[in-house]
């Protein structure tokens, strides 16, 4: 198995970081240091090097240092499948322009966006903002399936993007007194086509998904499994139709919805009204039913199955990213915890305020003491 690994990653005006130019060696890496200092931005960063807006999906112009260029940067070495490669990004300001655009580049050569970059690594992350997934609204658990997606298809960000500005076109239209039937026909068309497309990647990702739980499960294990199902209109059409058929019924039904959807003031038929089951398979019961810190085990466990799915369908061990995942969980989950990540083979990088959290952190796993603007190995 592959593991790409992160040699070096240099940031300029980036959140917190003036500059920083940080070398990591290890595949197990903790992240120390007090609230405040940065230690989920450097997560952050990372996380751009997959396609999307990142774990924290935030705009990127607040990305940008405050008192800084208004412009950042984020360049990462790394030792990956292809041998050597530099993946950088950020946004800069075109000459004539007040507007900073984003920009990736491979090798110090523009690239159009940063699925490019999926040719030289996966990313698969976790964070605090997760820990409501269960008892959240539908909207948070589509984009969480979105994710575990686009780590496996890179095309799906450009497919969801599109169907997303298809939507506020069609309900733009829709405000109309008298609405352009001909665009209307167009618009809903690529609707269909789109979130039956979307609708296929996430059930293939969610019926995978499943399948490696059901083939890894272990009762006793302390991250309990996970049985997953997607439920929406959408979704039942892919299962008893064909893919032509499901898109016609699905353009058909936004046809006849139109009185009702201008009268909502947004489209109720199509893949942005899917959602995720979870239930807790040792317990039988709804994830949003269990205790809190049953629903933080049992969104471990999902995440750590996810990432042996990326491995098993990339041919590459993910570079898992974990914020604060050690914070609520006692000795044993910890040290079993440290022990599954220990055996992904892949890069991991971990963050957590006290350095006790770590103690039980396998042997050649490194810790990296977190300061404003700097991180220094904890020996240093």
């Amino acid at each position: 198995m592959i593991a790409p690994r992160v040699t070096r990653l240099r940031l300029t005006d980036f959140r917190s970081f003036p500059e920083l130019d940080a070398e990591f060696e290890p595949m197990l890496i903790a992240l120390c240091g007090e609230n405040g200092v940065g230690k989920t931005n450097l997560l952050e960063a990372l996380s751009l090097l997959a396609p999307g807006r990142g774990l924290r999906r935030a705009p990127l112009a607040e990305m940008a240092r405050i008192a800084g260029s208004g412009v950042f940067s984020i360049v990462a070495e790394l030792d990956g499948p292809l041998g050597p490669a530099l993946l950088g990004t950020g946004i800069e300001r075109e000459a004539g322009s007040s507007n900073p655009t984003r920009k990736t580049r491979l090798n110090g050569a523009p690239a159009a966006s940063s699925s490019i970059f999926s040719e030289h690594l996966r990313l698969v992350w976790m964070t605090p903002a997760l820990d409501g997934l269960f008892n959240g609204p539908p909207g948070e658990r589509r984009r969480f399936v979105d994710r575990l997606v686009l780590a496996i298809d890179p095309g799906h960000a450009s497919r969801a993007a599109a169907v997303e500005q298809a939507l506020r076109s069609r309900n733009r239209l829709l405000e109309e007194a008298r609405p352009d039937p001909v665009w209307l026909d167009a618009i809903e068309r690529q609707i269909a086509e789109l979130g039956i497309a979307i609708a296929s990647a996430r059930r293939e990702t969610i019926e995978r998904l499943a399948a490696l739980i059901a083939a890894r499960r272990e009762d006793a294990s302390p991250f309990p499994f996970a049985e997953l199902a997607l439920v929406g209109e959408t979704d039942a059409l892919i299962v008893d139709h064909s893919a032509l058929e499901a898109e016609d019924r699905i353009r058909k039904a936004l046809r006849d919805t139109r009185p009702r959807d201008r009268a909502a003031g947004r489209t109720l038929t199509g893949p942005q009204t899917s959602d995720l089951h979870v239930r807790h398979g040792p317990k039988g019961i709804e994830a949003a039913r269990a205790s809190t810190g049953e629903q933080k085990a049992l969104l471990i466990g999902l995440v750590l199955a996810h990432a042996h799915l990326v491995a098993q369908m990339s041919g590459m061990a993910p570079l898992v990213l974990l914020d604060e995942v050690a914070a609520h969980l006692d000795p044993a989950r910890r040290e079993a915890l440290f022990a599954v990540l220990a055996g992904l083979g892949g890069q991991v990088f971990m963050t957590g305020a006290d350095q006790a959290l770590f103690g039980a952190l396998p042997a050649g796993a490194r810790l990296f003491n977190v300061s404003p603007g700097k991180v220094v190995p904890a020996s240093a």
